[in-house]
């Protein structure tokens, strides 16, 4: 193998990568990078796999013959972000050798890699359904509830977001167990879906967090309006977009049937500007912070007012007021203000509808426009007096 390429781009490209090396590897060529350099069409790519999430990019590059070699993701990625940008580097490994020199306009180096046979190969989607995706539809969906899913890995199935493609719909789901949130997106497909006729014409997938969030950051960065491929089989999902591939596992498991959690009707609402209302929550979330993250939320129909309190015993309580429509009886509620934060600042409206039945039963965050957009489930804290 022997090549020459950007410094910048190969060093993006590795940092790509990487976040899909294993931090514990169970064998050592997982901690690796597998580049392959291909003359035929003079491009570099580079794999980075952990056996769960796989993300492969390639880049131009000058090659003189090809090849293939693995190399420390973490040595390699170091070195080459210190090479100046205003120099190509060229790498070249002996045909069947381990051995990788590195050339830049300041010196060289030489790794030890290992052979790239070594390397699992990415699993690849042949017979399954294929999915033609808008990708500012997957990113809204993505944005609206990767931040709700579970970091408790004894919940697996809720460490992922619950994605379900319907003719052309996509509604995304994902939940903790204390809170829900829930996006549907229409038009989200090119075609409608077309899969086997003996099934459903539905493809339901719970991915994990880790792996959409790479999908999410492919998404932001993707140029252009074509549509991304999604195919997914027997507990694997491809996403492909133009030079970049991201695989991932599936989580198996019934997800919960999130639906049956919202209620069909609401006694009371409270509708609020919802930059004022993440600003009065950040203000009192300070004092909330020092004692269980709990603020209470209280609501004076003859004013129109919604106070906004947090008690932290023993250093101190704080409260403000916002103007807001008020529907409904009078009602205080309580909840953890970091979710309360995270469901508003996921949401692009101008005004934001607080929805609740009693003080004990969950309560849901809405656009108050009524077009839709993310729906927002939170269970609220038990107030003792």
């Amino acid at each position: 193998m022997k090549l020459v390429c950007s410094q910048a781009e190969l060093n993006a490209a590795l940092q790509l990568v990487s976040r899909a090396v294993a931090s514990r590897p169970t064998h050592p060529v997982l901690a690796n990078v597998l580049l392959t350099a291909d003359a035929g069409t003079d491009r570099l790519s580079l794999t980075g796999f952990d056996l769960n999430l796989g993300i492969q990019t390639s880049l131009p590059a000058s090659v003189e013959s090809s090849g293939a070699v693995t190399l420390p993701a973490r040595l390699l990625g170091e070195i080459v972000s210190k090479l100046s940008s205003d120099s190509p580097v060229s790498l070249s490994c002996d045909a069947g050798a381990e051995q990788v020199e590195l050339t830049s306009s300041s010196g060289s180096y030489q790794m030890r890699g290992m052979p790239a046979d070594d390397f699992p190969e990415l699993p690849l989607v042949e017979n399954g359904t294929a999915l033609r995706v808008d990708p500012s539809s997957l990113l809204k969906a993505l944005r609206a509830t990767l931040f709700a899913s579970s970091a408790d890995e004894a919940k697996q199935l809720l460490t992922g977001v619950h994605l379900r493609f319907n003719q052309k719909r996509l509604e995304a789901a994902s939940t903790d167990g204390h809170r829900l949130a829930m996006l549907t997106v229409e038009d989200a497909l090119q075609a409608e879906i077309s899969v086997d006729e003996s099934e459903p014409e539905e493809l339901a997938v719970t991915l994990p967090a880790r792996s959409l969030r790479e999908v999410e950051r492919l998404m932001a960065s993707w140029k252009g309006n074509d549509p991304v491929s999604l195919f997914c089989e027997r507990g694997q999902v491809v996403v492909l977009a133009a030079d970049q591939m991201v695989t991932s596992r599936t989580l198996e498991g019934t997800y919960p049937n999130y639906r049956q959690l919202i209620p069909d009707s609401f006694s009371r609402t409270i509708d609020l500007d919802r930059r004022a209302f993440i600003s009065a929550l950040e203000r009192i979330a300070v004092l909330a912070d020092q004692h269980n993250n709990v603020v209470r939320i209280a609501t004076e129909s003859a004013t129109g007012l919604v106070q906004i309190s947090a008690d932290a015993q023993d250093v101190g309580s704080g409260s403000e007021s916002l103007p807001a429509e008020i529907n409904g009886d009078a009602v205080q509620i309580a909840f953890n203000v970091r979710y309360v934060l995270d469901g508003l600042k996921a949401m692009d409206c101008d005004r934001v509808r607080l929805s609740c039945n009693a003080p004990t039963t969950p309560a849901i965050l809405t656009p108050a426009n009524d077009d839709p957009g993310l729906t927002y489930l939170v269970m609220p804290v038990q107030i003792r007096s």
